[in-house]
């Protein structure tokens, strides 16, 4: 199993903050302790996204923290980033595996424990699970229920981060059910002080993960 720390695991999301501090913003959550990056663009042309991502690899690859780019196989391989996230709607998690090869690491989303069982078996190295609460970055999205999640936890062996709505008040909740990380996006991303939101997430997810 790939050595990764997903304990604050960082999805980008363009319109937090304005454009101009995006690259910025990355850069001091990493130095507030963000542990891994998803750049995550919905729109947006491909030159754009290339060159949006060559620029985030040279700011994590500075701090030693992966860069995985959100469905785009494309751009992962182009940038030299370290790994894709796909979802339910995007490339099926086997291609995407057979495309990335075994040493990338491969994302998977997935809402229901048939979904998380058929990702892990599809060669995932980790799980994205939720949205776990409502959340105004992906206003679409299916609710997880905690009792599904932890159906989850006790049926796949590999890393589980959840996502949706994850921030100060909502994190503790997840307390001892033996998840690997917790994927935040506006918590750090319209921060007004990004470098000290990432250090007080932190510090609050390693006492809820018990390190």
């Amino acid at each position: 199993m790939k050595n990764i720390d997903y304990s604050l695991y960082l999805v980008t999301d363009r319109n937090q903050p304005a454009a101009t501090t995006f690259e910025k913003v990355v850069e001091e959550a990493l130095k507030g302790g963000v542990t891994l990056v998803q750049l995550r663009e919905k729109e947006g042309d491909t030159g754009l996204l290339y060159e949006r991502a060559v620029k985030l690899k040279k700011i994590t690859d500075a701090f030693h923290v992966p860069l995985i780019i959100d469905d785009r196989i494309d751009i992962m391989l182009a940038s030299g980033a370290d790994g894709v996230h796909v979802g339910q709607s995007d490339m099926p998690a086997a291609m995407a595996r057979k495309l990335i090869g075994p040493d990338k690491i491969l994302g998977v989303s997935a809402g229901t424990l048939e979904e998380a069982v058929q990702a892990e078996k599809d060669g995932a190295d980790y799980l994205g699970v939720g949205a776990m609460f409502p959340t105004a970055t992906k206003k679409d999205a299916d609710i997880t229920s905690p009792s599904e999640l932890r159906r989850i936890m006790d049926t796949v062996h590999i890393p589980v981060v959840t996502i949706g709505g994850m921030n100060k008040s909502t994190i503790p909740l997840f307390k001892g059910y033996g998840l690997s990380g917790f994927a935040v996006v506006s918590a750090v991303m319209a921060a007004d002080e990004p470098e000290k939101a990432a250090a007080e997430l932190k510090e609050m997810i390693d006492q809820v993960l018990g390190r």
